[in-house]
């Protein structure tokens, strides 16, 4: 692994990228010490410190509640137990994220409609701030920071193709050149370290030059930071990597309403984008919640869903699943297909709970 000592003016320069963004480009972004096979298998290297839920149905995890020490934030909370400072925000609405206070009550969001996608190796869903990585025994749920609007993280089916351990960061020459134009420099790598916008492992992806990656940031993870990359907590993906092998499928998804089935219930997830919910913001999740419904229904028929309860989703769209109908059973004589089929009032009886 090549380690460098800066003299004092790169020293300068390079603290300048504590307040610098990662930005993400079709060309080389990091190097650094690949994991090997042993490492991978370390035992304590290897455990997460998130949970694995069990899958049930199209749900997975459960809300639980803390309370809250005098000094704690929202950051800090969520750096703590790996956690989105934005999840966090909107599942408490009327908390204060910044000082909350000694003894307040505040929801834990670990409880999840999954995407709808091949449950297999690593989705990130971009709509929610959430990486999730399918195992075995179960899933495992991850806050990442990922692309603003201005530039957006890929749309993207790819793999996992090196896992690395002290990454070093060459920034794109467009970095380099709006650093110039600023009257500033930019070296053309930057090495291990605590100044390192890569943190301190990393996984290099077959989407050219998209990381997933720590950060030297406290701040950030759970929310629309990075020019494209997918940022973690450096607890997590130090963990991570140790888990996650080469060619593991990385399929990145933008999702913000979710609906499955746990048993015979239906539920819903809705994420707005911003801790502020606007009225345009609205009025796409209402159409975007519409189509959702009816593609759910005609995948699933005998499905009947309450709209108060669907009303509630959007209103709040704070990412908490809630269970809006159910799939019923009907009569021998009686497909759920065929119900389905028939436009409301036609079979003689009133359908009330129909979207």
């Amino acid at each position: 692994m090549y380690r460098k000592h800066f003299n004092g003016m790169i020293v300068f320069w390079l603290a300048l990228l504590l307040a610098s963004p990662l930005y993400a480009e079709p060309e080389r972004q990091a190097s650094g010490m690949e994991l090997s096979a042993e490492q991978s298998g370390d035992e304590d290297a290897d455990k997460p410190r998130v949970p694995t839920f069990a899958i049930e149905g199209d749900l997975a995890g459960e809300l639980s509640v803390i309370s809250t020490r005098y000094e704690d934030t929202f950051a800090a909370i969520g750096n703590r137990d790996s956690l989105g400072y934005l999840e966090l925000v909107k599942a408490n609405p009327g908390v204060d994220p910044w000082l909350p206070g000694e003894g307040t009550r505040i929801t834990v969001p670990r409880h999840y409609v999954l995407p709808d996608v091949k449950r297999e190796g690593i989705v990130i869903n971009l709509a929610e701030y959430r990486l999730y990585y399918f195992t075995r025994d179960g899933v495992q749920v991850y806050p990442v920071g990922v692309g603003t609007e201005d530039n957006p993280s890929p749309l993207t089916d790819a793999e996992v193709t090196m896992p690395l351990e002290s990454p070093a960061w060459y920034p794109p020459a467009s970095i380099r050149a709006e650093y110039e134009a600023d009257g500033d420099y930019l070296p053309r790598m930057i090495p291990p370290g605590p100044d390192n916008p890569l943190g301190s492992h990393a996984l290099m992806l077959s989407e050219k030059g998209y990381l997933i990656h720590g950060t030297n940031k406290l701040f950030g993870v759970g929310m629309q930071v990075s020019h494209g990359c997918f940022r973690m907590y450096n607890e997590d993906i130090s963990r991570f990597v140790y888990e996650v092998s080469k060619g593991t499928p990385v399929r990145v998804i933008r999702e913000p309403v979710k609906i499955g089935l746990k048993g015979n219930e239906v539920w819903m997830e809705v994420h707005r984008p911003e801790e502020e919910y606007s009225k345009q913001d609205r009025d796409r999740l209402w159409r975007e919640v519409s189509t959702a419904v009816e593609e759910f229904r005609g995948k699933v028929p005998g499905v009947e869903v309450q709209r108060m309860s669907i009303e509630l989703a959007v209103d709040q769209a704070d990412g908490l699943p809630r269970m809006i109908g159910e799939r019923v059973t009907r009569v021998a004589n009686e497909t759920a297909e065929q119900l389905h089929n028939t436009p409301d009032g036609e079979d003689g009886r009133e359908q009330q709970l129909w979207f």
